[in-house]
């Protein structure tokens, strides 16, 4: 497959124009012009990059690329290291951010319902990214942080709301992987029982303190290894491409 067709299969899919985000979504580095083999992860650090160069890949699709709004914009140390390798190597790269959150298929909200057994039903926010749904069993607090744990692999950071009450039963919830810790307002909004993100700052100790609403920071990393997953593993399904995901573990 070309890369400018397989860069416009995807913009087709994620529509990405919609959204007014921080990075350029699509092809960031160009490299060979044909695509037989791609690999996924989550951000394209040199470690992605080596794993891909290893697995003989001609493209890396990531939802965490370069080229950050506000960000330096001269290509010294580590970016410098990083895109000399691509361009050394012949690699393209291709991110999508806020367009593979968002997808309601692909995306990383979408994929996070399915991995933690979750009903989606509606969407929030600006841009539709905060996700509203119930739990598909019923748990206790203290249950449903014990099923985010063993379906992440990563322990989550909770706080209760005023109560702190971990029997608890949650029955409405809204998440937004990531860092979406802003989003706790929408969430509380929305008359749910907890909200997940991936992050939590200061504030939003306070927020679920005083609200009704419990925040479960499961990991920002944790939370979104799944929409680049699901695309990647559609491009191969429907277009013959080989894909590989590679996971490089992040403790955040």
């Amino acid at each position: 497959m070309k890369i400018n067709e397989l860069v416009a299969t995807i913009n087709a899919t994620l529509t990405p124009d919609r959204f007014k985000d921080y990075c350029p979504n699509g092809l960031q580095i160009q490299g060979r012009s044909e695509v037989n083999k791609i690999v996924t992860g989550v951000t394209a650090s040199m470690e992605l990059l080596e794993a891909a160069k290893a697995q003989n890949a001609d493209a890396i699709l990531v939802h965490h690329g370069y080229f950050w709004r506000g960000e330096a914009s001269e290509i010294v140390g580590i970016k410098q290291k990083r895109i000399k390798f691509l361009l050394e190597n012949d690699i393209n790269l291709i991110a999508y951010h806020l367009p593979l959150d968002a997808h309601t298929e692909f995306g990383n909200n979408a994929q996070l319902a399915r991995v933690l057994n979750l009903k989606l039903e509606s969407w929030s926010g600006e841009g539709n990214m905060v996700a509203i749904g119930s739990l598909i069993t019923n748990k206790t607090l203290a249950d449903f942080v014990k099923s985010i744990e063993t379906a992440l692999q990563r322990k989550p950071q909770v706080i209760c709301n005023m109560g702190g009450d971990l029997t608890q039963s949650v029955k409405r919830v809204a998440w937004c992987t990531g860092a979406a810790q802003g989003c706790m307002e929408i969430a509380i909004a929305n008359n749910v029982d907890v909200f997940i993100s991936g992050e939590i700052s200061e504030q939003t100790v306070h927020l679920a303190r005083e609200s009704n609403t419990s925040y479960i920071a499961a990991g920002h990393h944790a939370t979104e290894r799944y929409g680049v997953q699901a695309l990647g593993q559609y491009l191969a399904h429907n277009f013959g491409l080989e894909h590989v995901f590679i996971d490089c573990d992040n403790p955040v």
